[in-house]
């Protein structure tokens, strides 16, 4: 089969970085991957993808009505490269590609990478307008199926298939953890306590820093690694003046950086503060690098994250439980270890990007020969403040 991966972007984001690490792994069927995008600007991931040897296009366009605009372009494309399906990666590309879809004679499939509810209310109601426009949908976590069930029903079948990474590429790096801890004025044998991230309101960054001072005012010697840029960006620097006194010296923002891994090495934990999430791609990757981990127990991170076991989880909204949390493993080096060590058996059973494909190209076999049916997924309930139904209208 040939399948065309559309998107939004081609940035830094963990479903950008999904599209790269699949088409870095062989396609367990034999199937040709090519890539498409609409945000010229937004381009990381465009030469890594061609060094692979994928072909990647982008339809240029600025605004959301532009992007739309772009429809009977992918249409001819889909056309003239003889796609076989076309799979979407979130809201605003989704509708664009079921439209190209719908006029190119082409099947379409989308996954879903975060809360429905937590999308902008246009964007949220465009991706309905146009949801039974695809085959089947694909929802990284069970909590994200659930949400698809609530808001749009059953009409399109609906399976979990969780992110994967590719585990048997990843492992701590000592020379990125000595070369960035000297870049950054981090002692060698200080504790560090990090986290990579797209500057959003959802990753209650706040909450990380109130987080990150307590930690500090327990164990002086801790520095804390906040990698990443984005629409918070200004806040967050703000914050960071703010925690200037307890964090002085401690606190590094090296910016958006290419190299996830490299940066996760220089860590000794990953801390995750955030108020709702899909299954974010930065904790596969950490626990593929035995990283522990403390985080909030939302969206996918509990079908990741044994707690207890692989890292430890406490309720969304409460720093100080994260920080306890997160000293609790820092002050027991031993168990720490042995948490990052169950976590990488954890990611290399069940959140591969072999495991991933595998499962992505049996339904996408499912759906050309129509042989597809409904996933039985349990329902929650989720709250939305009108802050976070602004946060991220992709």
């Amino acid at each position: 089969m040939r399948i065309l991966h559309l998107i939004k972007s081609l940035g830094l984001g963990g479903a950008e970085n999904l599209l790269l690490a699949t088409a870095r792994h062989p396609s367990p069927g034999g199937h040709e991957y090519s890539f498409a995008y609409f945000l010229p600007w937004k381009d990381a991931l465009a030469g890594p993808l061609e060094e692979t040897g994928a072909a990647v296009t982008c339809f240029p366009a600025r605004t959301a009505a532009g992007l739309l605009a772009r429809v009977p372009a992918v249409a001819r494309h889909l056309r003239r490269e003889e796609i076989d399906l076309v799979h979407c990666h979130l809201p605003l590309a989704g509708v664009a590609g079921r439209l190209a879809g719908r006029l190119a004679g082409v099947p379409v499939v989308y996954t879903e990478h975060n809360l429905m509810q937590r999308y902008h209310p246009l964007t949220r109601r465009a991706n309905l307008w146009t949801w039974g426009l695809q085959r089947h949908v694909m929802a990284v976590s069970a909590e994200v199926a659930a949400a698809i069930h609530q808001h749009a029903g059953h009409k399109v079948p609906v399976t979990a298939v969780t992110n994967g990474v590719p585990v048997d590429r990843l492992h701590r790096d000592p020379e990125a953890r000595r070369r960035i801890r000297s870049e950054l004025g981090i002692p060698a044998d200080a504790p560090v306590v990090g986290q990579v991230a797209v500057f959003r309101t959802q990753k209650r960054l706040d909450h990380w820093l109130a987080a990150a001072r307590l930690i500090r005012g327990r164990l002086p010697g801790c520095h804390f690694l906040l990698v990443g840029d984005g629409p918070m960006r200004q806040r967050v620097d703000e914050w960071a003046d703010q925690a200037d006194d307890e964090l002085a010296g401690a606190l590094h923002l090296p910016g958006l950086q290419p190299d996830a891994a490299a940066y996760l090495s220089a860590m000794d934990l990953l801390m995750i503060s955030s108020r709702f999430e899909g299954l974010p791609l930065v904790l596969l990757e950490a626990m593929a690098l035995e990283l522990p981990v403390a985080a909030t127990a939302v969206g996918g991170v509990p079908e990741a994250v044994a707690d207890g076991e692989t890292g430890r989880l406490v309720p969304a909204g409460d720093p100080a439980a994260l920080a306890e949390a997160a000293l609790a493993i820092l002050t027991s080096p031993d168990s720490g270890r042995a948490l990052g060590r169950a976590g990488r058996d954890r990611a290399a059973e069940r959140f591969s990007t072999r495991r991933m494909l595998a499962d992505l190209e049996a339904l996408y076999d499912r759906v050309l020969s129509g042989d597809t049916e409904h996933e039985k997924t349990p329902k929650t309930r989720a709250n939305t403040s009108p802050e976070e139904r602004r946060d991220d209208g992709r």
